[in-house]
């Protein structure tokens, strides 16, 4: 090997380690790392650990708090991703209708998509002052005379749900209607041209060619959000007391983590057994995403011209 293409490929390991480097310490270590401590009972206020082995785990599924951030975590993120890929869905497809031609659609998608670079410490505190007791909530309905008094809307279970919900909906709607209209735009027009000329539906079209080449998107749009919703924190943690009040109703997992991080003793241990098992779940279900989302047509066996011929015999007569 001559002294060029050596210098050559170490120019490429230079400009490679950075983000090689960058992995190891803030990706790889981390999650080692966390996966160590969920079996010791380590905290911050000790100078040493011990080996436990499961007992973080045993006593997080004995643990009723758990099971309920589990829970809620679940029901947050359902509720407000059915509605979000449904709409983006359904505007897409308006969006990038040819018959249709709506105009001015990239100032439409700006518009979905300004929530989401809105902070999220700013928009729990907006939607907190709007729905507090003297606030503009209140002041509306009394004087419509929708209430007889002032509601504590911050004090009902499902008031405090639904308003985390419409936020994460709103947050991230934009977000994935772009995404959306990207892979359906980048569908060839002649699919639907010739599907027209067939005479196919708006419906057949979207059911058999639209949302088949829209796999790829979709999945993406799935396992993201699978994700996000999986370590939802910000917005339940700051619309009302950091704990996930009103009961713990909107307490999720990752508030639940750092509840025992930012414990008394600072429980490292038994924080890190629940992110291990928020990853293990998340890992679970965005494997049963790819598997029941997946191309079949890929998976099937593929039959070579010999079989051809054992299914048919009169051909090879011909």
């Amino acid at each position: 090997m001559n002294l060029a293409k050596i210098r050559k490929n170490l120019t490429g390991y230079f400009f490679l380690a950075p983000f090689i480097i960058g992995f190891l310490v803030f990706g790889l270590y981390p999650v080692i790392n966390t996966l160590a401590l969920s079996f010791t009972d380590t905290t911050l206020m000790s100078g040493h650990s011990h080996f436990i082995w499961l007992d973080n785990f045993k006593r997080l599924f004995a643990d009723d708090v758990f099971l309920r951030a589990v829970g809620n975590t679940w029901l947050i993120w359902i509720l407000n991703f059915i509605p979000q890929i449904g709409i983006a869905l359904l505007l897409s497809v308006l969006f990038t209708s040819i018959r249709l031609k709506i105009k001015a659609v990239g100032l439409w998608r700006a518009i979905f998509f300004l929530p989401n670079l809105l902070m999220p410490a700013a928009v729990a505190a907006l939607f907190n002052a709007l729905f507090a007791y003297y606030g503009p909530a209140n002041q509306f309905m009394v004087r419509a005379g929708y209430l007889p008094e002032a509601m504590r809307f911050l004090e009902s279970i499902w008031v405090t749900r639904g308003l985390v919900i419409f936020i994460q909906w709103w947050t991230w709607f934009g977000q994935t209607l772009i995404i959306v209209m990207a892979g359906m735009t980048s569908i060839p027009v002649h699919l639907y041209e010739a599907a027209m000329v067939d005479g196919a539906s708006a419906w057949q079209m979207f059911r058999q060619i639209t949302l088949p080449l829209l796999k790829p998107i979709l999945i993406f749009v799935f396992v993201t959000s699978l994700v996000g919703g999986m370590q939802m924190f910000d917005i339940p943690f700051l619309l009302t007391d950091g704990r996930g009040s009103p009961l713990s109703s909107i307490q999720t997992n990752n508030i639940l983590m750092y509840m025992k991080f930012a414990s008394s003793k600072g429980h490292i241990g038994a924080a890190s057994s629940v992110g291990v098992l928020i990853f293990i779940m998340t890992s679970i279900c965005a494997l049963g995403i790819f598997y029941f989302l997946r191309d079949r047509d890929l998976d099937a066996p593929k039959t070579t011209g010999k079989q051809l011929l054992k299914k048919n015999p009169e051909r090879s007569q011909s």
